[in-house]
């Protein structure tokens, strides 16, 4: 059972379910925990985040999967603006949001991501100072490992070609007109954001109906910037990062790294998955029972006196 809600972020309402957990398995004298949820690049929370939500509220825990401004059923303009600074910003209201729904305990809140937001992910908690935990799954960390990935599987061409039309909509921009939109996923030799072979028919398999194929396409110009891993030395709460061999998009190398980094509270699990393989079917069958236990022992309410006490004022 779901809830819609809204919450606002910088002035707009976006979107978001509430899941309340069906049980009382891991509540503790303040409430229950909730993992707070956002999909990745130009996603949507109705494609295949609840296949997540779902579960966790069957573990005793509250999901709470929201819409950045620009996409789905959230307000906000432009449309389809995939910047790094406003979804940061919205997943920050959404963890306040999240820590005043009834019977959530504020001191176990989780954060979820996968792709854009498994990066996003660790850089709130690492600025937010409050959160218990963090599941980064298949995370993009450093933008210009990305770029280098990009390269390696369509070559430098395209990636000018990207740039280019990224040049394009920021021009648009700056005069107010309408933007220029790309594709998020397309088959090799297009001018998709993610142009692998099967994406597009992966993607149907689980996209739903707010989800649009296609962004701003001057979201190619703020990959590069978008480093995550320089955050993670300041995170105070256990991390899973979750990593595909096969992927294609976000550099297995460049996650390994920062769960290095991430120091003795990260733990690294590895899946012979490419990057979409997570959402649905087995890939996501097999990364969902390594966070579900990894949450378990995480939220567990005897082990919470030794996690609380770390607080440190939010920072966008």
């Amino acid at each position: 059972m779901k809830t819609d809600l809204t919450f606002t972020s910088r002035g707009s309402n976006c979107a978001a379910w509430h899941v309340p957990a069906t049980t009382d398995a891991l509540a503790g004298a303040a409430g229950r925990p909730c993992v707070v949820m956002a999909h990745g690049f130009g996603g949507t929370r109705d494609s295949g985040l609840l296949n997540y939500a779902g579960p966790f509220a069957d573990a005793g825990i509250d999901a709470f999967v929201f819409d950045y401004r620009g996409f789905g059923d959230s307000e906000g303009t432009p449309r389809q603006d995939v910047s790094v600074r406003r979804q940061r910003q919205d997943y920050h209201a959404a963890v306040a949001a999240a820590r005043r729904l009834p019977g959530v305990d504020p001191d176990r809140i989780v954060l979820w991501g996968a792709s854009y937001s498994g990066g996003h992910a660790l850089v709130v908690a690492a600025q937010d100072g409050r959160v218990t935990a963090v599941v980064s799954l298949t995370p993009v960390t450093d933008g210009l490992a990305s770029l280098a990935q990009v390269v390696r599987y369509a070559g430098v061409g395209r990636l000018c070609r990207l740039a280019g039309h990224g040049l394009r909509d920021a021009a648009r921009a700056l005069t107010a007109r309408t933007p220029h939109h790309v594709p998020v996923v397309g088959e090799p030799g297009s001018l998709a954001m993610m142009s692998v072979p099967g994406a597009l028919e992966i993607c149907a398999s689980f996209a739903g109906p707010t989800f649009r194929n296609e962004v701003c396409a001057r979201a190619a110009l703020k990959v590069g910037p978008n480093r995550p891993t320089a955050f993670v030395r300041r995170l105070a709460c256990p991390v899973l990062v979750q990593v595909g061999t096969h992927d294609r998009i976000a550099p297995p190398d460049a996650a390994r790294r920062t769960a290095r980094k991430a120091g003795q509270g990260a733990q690294l699990r590895e899946y012979p998955v490419d990057h979409l393989d997570v959402y649905a079917g087995p890939g996501q069958q097999r990364v969902l029972a390594d966070q579900l236990a990894f949450l378990a022992h995480t939220l567990d309410p005897a082990r919470m006196p030794r996690h609380r006490g770390r607080h440190r004022a939010p920072r966008a």
